[in-house]
């Protein structure tokens, strides 16, 4: 078996002459000097990465490249199977991607966890849609479902909303398993309300037109999350309209806090 040190050493030759041939597919602000680096500073520390061949490693930090993310900063990850790599992106690095390529110059997006005691509902109100969320201080009650919002500079806003058993059937039946123990990520164990929250948010992202740079990019995005959406997206679009898409006048969506005492209807929300 190769030892770390030679792996690492030829993971940085081969990364080194992907990024070099592939250099007008990187995003404008694309560091490479800093990127190496930081890449191999993560890769220290990656468990079992000498089992790993070295040209399997460099495509898949490739693929952190092509998106303008930072494996030292937890945007994505390099995550071990077998003798290769896996590339995921982190909700981090979800939010980050949308604000940097969605076409709809974007002011907020972010995702909740909603728990058992919080208030959550969604409805319309003189012709806006509204989000109402109030979630109790320090719960550590079980989750019930996850939301994500964009708001755009337009005025316009999107979102969505998951309970609980969707996302875990999109777990079972979208999430990508390693091909060796054929058991999901780790992630969804140890960090479950982050997954949660990186699966409604993916859904929500798949929905905001973007615009990318080039082939490699637009692929490797499609490629990137831990779940696998593509053509098997089937979930309502909601959408403020705005002076974007042909609208006289941008309709402000709200998002506002309520009464702590009122009980949460997130249970009985009709099923879209």
């Amino acid at each position: 078996m190769a030892t770390k040190e030679l792996v690492l050493t030829e993971t940085h030759k081969s990364l080194m002459a992907l990024l070099t041939s592939k250099q007008e597919a990187m995003p404008k602000d694309f560091n490479q000097t800093r990127f190496l680096q930081n890449c191999m500073t993560v890769l220290q520390d990656t468990y079992n990465i000498e089992k790993c061949q070295p040209i399997s490693i460099a495509r898949t930090l490739l693929k952190g490249a092509f998106l303008g993310l930072d494996f030292f900063q937890k945007e994505c990850y390099a995550i071990p199977y077998g003798d290769g790599l896996q590339f995921q992106t982190d909700y981090k690095g979800e939010t980050k991607m949308a604000k940097k390529y969605s076409i709809r110059p974007i002011k907020d997006i972010y995702a909740k966890v909603v728990r058992e005691g919080d208030f959550f509902e969604e409805e319309i109100k003189d012709g806006q849609q509204v989000v109402n969320f109030k979630p109790l201080s320090f719960n550590d009650g079980k989750i019930i479902g996850a939301f994500a919002i964009v708001l755009y500079q337009d005025g316009g806003m999107e979102y969505e909303t998951m309970s609980t058993d969707e996302i875990e059937k999109v777990k079972e039946n979208y999430s990508k398993k390693s091909h060796k123990t054929g058991e999901f990520s780790k992630a969804w164990v140890v960090s479950t309300g982050e997954m949660y929250k990186k699966t409604v948010l993916r859904r929500l992202t798949k929905k905001i037109e973007k615009d990318f740079a080039s082939i490699e990019q637009a692929k490797t995005y499609e490629e990137s999350s831990d779940m696998e959406f593509k053509d098997k997206q089937k979930a309502e679009k909601h959408e403020v309209p705005n002076i974007l898409y042909k609208q006289e006048e941008p309709i402000e969506a709200e998002f506002k806090e309520v009464p702590k005492e009122e009980k949460s209807p997130f249970d009985a929300k009709e099923e879209k």
